[in-house]
């Protein structure tokens, strides 16, 4: 059904069966437990009242239902976005304000409609811009911020600052000013919190639990270290005694509406919710297909953009924030069973349940201790093997993503993921703008051709072949001509040149040009170009232009059709030597390796 593509749930709702339902249930049970702390936590990291990040839980996860494309993914406030939030909201007003909550919902609802429109228009590549690295330095950057930032909860004190310089030196001036029994509830859930992640689940199979048991109940510690914490401040009147509290917490369902409409407001958040829009959609991406293939199915990026779009936009109506797909909560869907995203309509209706009838029990759970649930989620994406192995691999990759830690570190997250992506595109238009073209000649005895520089080859006296390696396009075109025109310079007995075209996917109008100037130049000199391994769309695309009928050469199938009809003799002495006894080719014109013929970095052809 075409309505399907656009209403997945019309896709597995049909076949929802009894079975089906309850294993849903019983994942969406688990889930709940999990995701009431957890929001709570990630609203205050985002500055916003705790009640905020229940209300961002519950509408979002009813339309994601309808409208995603992942079974298991569950959407909701995550640590990254809650940080961008508050970065953004707070250049509007400051924390705690009337105003300052208006900015968040406007967030939700901008990156809700950004999403939407790129989800129509099948706009889902966009978010390739976003490397790897970059956000892989953007996530690690942020997590230290971020449990930076949740320290002073730990410690009992009023501290702060925009970049980690900033929160770092406000920690060490507030630190006198320690409230003890804080520190010993935040240190105590630290420790055991840890404990959780690395020790609990051994501990629980040791004792006879399924792994999958022991997976869900060691993903739930966080519930432990609530109820834990509630019960030691209570029964003891820590509150009394300077830990701070959650406190009242509305027992209400969120209100529906839209903030009032400010020009000024809207475009001034716009910028922020198209970076919230693009992190969240690759956060929320990489995670469901990473559990779609688990189960062997897939989802569509573009429709994800649809199911985010409108989840996020929900949660604007619904006094929320911006949401995507979370890391802990989708993997504890997934080994809790859940089968469909029925599953995350049933924790939208735990959640509901226990804003209006649990919250009041939340009344004496410290600050610290969902600070320490932040803490040990967000260091767990801190991932510092990454960048030594990008260093190691790439040194142009490892320049984006040390200029994204860096920044993200020193002047805020926006600019930070900001300036990884336009330095990331810089340094590739760079790298192609100066492609790597190989001088090749005949391997003995094969029809293969190989760089000079690294194979024992036999070279032809008047045709030279020059291997392209990258698309032509209006960045590397000027550098096409000048290695042409070098090659011209140093090579006076050459007759004929080709253009080996194997690795060319595509070429520009600017391209075009400057295969045309070449052309033209080596006529004037009286050598024949010609082209050989064309791919079939570069081909039809040339042959829409006049620029083969203006060839001087011809365009040849393979490079060894080019070799026996232009020079017959020089692959017949290929063919006559043996490769063991045959000493590495040097290139006759060693000037060359200014105008980018030289080895490129790694194995070669």
């Amino acid at each position: 059904m075409k309505l399907a593509k656009y209403f997945p749930i019309l896709d597995w709702g049909p076949k929802y069966r009894g079975e089906t339902f309850v294993n849903d249930m019983v994942a969406a049970v688990i889930v709940t437990i999990m995701l009431i702390p957890q929001s709570l936590a990630y609203a205050l990291l985002a500055g916003l009242p705790p009640e905020i990040g229940l209300y961002a839980s519950i509408l979002p996860l009813l339309v994601y239902a309808i409208f995603g494309s992942s079974r298991q993914l569950a959407v909701g406030p995550v640590a990254i976005l809650s940080l961008m939030t508050a970065a953004a909201a707070g250049k509007i007003a400051a924390q705690g304000s009337a105003e300052y909550i208006q900015a968040a919902v406007i967030l939700a609802l901008l990156s809700g409609v950004i999403l939407l429109a790129m989800g129509l228009f099948r706009m889902g590549f966009l978010a390739n811009f976003l490397s790897h690295p970059v956000v892989s330095a953007f996530i690690t950057a942020s997590g230290i911020i971020i449990a930076a930032s949740q320290m002073k909860h730990i410690l009992g004190i009023d501290a702060g600052g925009h970049n980690l310089f900033e929160i770092v030196v406000s920690l060490f001036e507030k630190l006198p000013e320690t409230n003890l029994p804080t520190l010993y509830i935040g240190g105590a859930s630290l420790i055991f919190l840890f404990w959780v992640r690395k020790q609990f689940k051994p501990l629980l199979k040791a004792i006879g639990l399924g792994d999958k048991a022991a997976t869900i109940i060691a993903r739930a510690g966080p519930v432990f270290a609530v109820v834990a914490g509630i019960l030691v401040v209570a029964g003891m009147g820590l509150d009394e005694r300077g830990v701070k509290i959650l406190g009242d917490v509305p027992q209400s369902l969120p209100a529906i509406g839209v903030p009032t409409f400010n020009a000024d407001i809207w475009m001034q958040l716009l910028g922020s919710a198209a970076l919230i829009s693009l992190i969240g959609f690759v956060e929320s991406v990489s995670v469901g297909q990473t559990l779609a293939a688990k189960n062997r199915t897939r989802i569509d990026p573009n429709q994800e953009l649809i199911g985010l779009g409108a989840a996020s936009f929900s949660a604007g109506v619904s006094s929320g924030y911006p949401v995507t797909g979370g890391l802990a909560r989708s993997a504890v869907n997934f080994d809790a069973g859940a089968e469909t995203p029925a599953a995350g309509a049933f924790t939208a209706v735990g959640i509901a349940l226990a804003t209006v009838f649990l919250t009041p029990f939340l009344f004496y759970l410290p600050q610290a201790v969902l600070a320490a649930t932040i803490i040990v989620a967000v260091l767990s994406l801190v991932d510092i093997p990454e960048v030594i192995k990008v260093w190691k691999y790439s040194k142009s990759d490892f320049a984006a993503m040390a200029a994204t830690i860096f920044v993200t570190l020193g002047f805020g997250v926006e600019l930070g993921v900001t300036t990884g992506v336009v330095l990331s595109l810089l340094l590739h238009l760079y790298n192609t703008s100066r492609p790597h073209f190989a001088l090749v000649g005949q391997l003995p005895g094969t029809h293969h051709f190989r760089n000079v520089n690294r194979h024992p080859v036999v070279l032809s006296d008047t045709v030279l072949t020059v291997r392209i390696d990258e698309s032509l396009y209006f960045a590397n075109a000027r550098f096409l001509e000048d290695t042409v025109y070098c090659m011209l310079s140093n090579r006076p007995d050459m007759k004929h040149l080709i253009l080996m075209c194997p690795a060319v996917n595509h070429i520009d109008a600017s391209a075009l040009e400057s295969l045309e100037a070449i052309n033209h130049r080596l006529k004037d000199a009286g050598v024949t170009l010609h082209l050989s391994e064309v791919k079939g769309p570069v081909m039809d695309r040339l042959q829409r232009t006049h620029f083969l009928d203006e060839l001087t050469g011809s365009v040849f199938l393979n490079q060894y059709e080019a070799m026996l009809e232009l020079d017959e003799d020089c692959v017949k002495t290929a063919f006559s030597r043996d490769p063991k006894t045959t000493e590495p080719g040097t290139d006759p014109c060693p000037s060359l390796r200014h105008a980018g013929l030289e080895p490129a970095n790694g194995r070669d052809r």
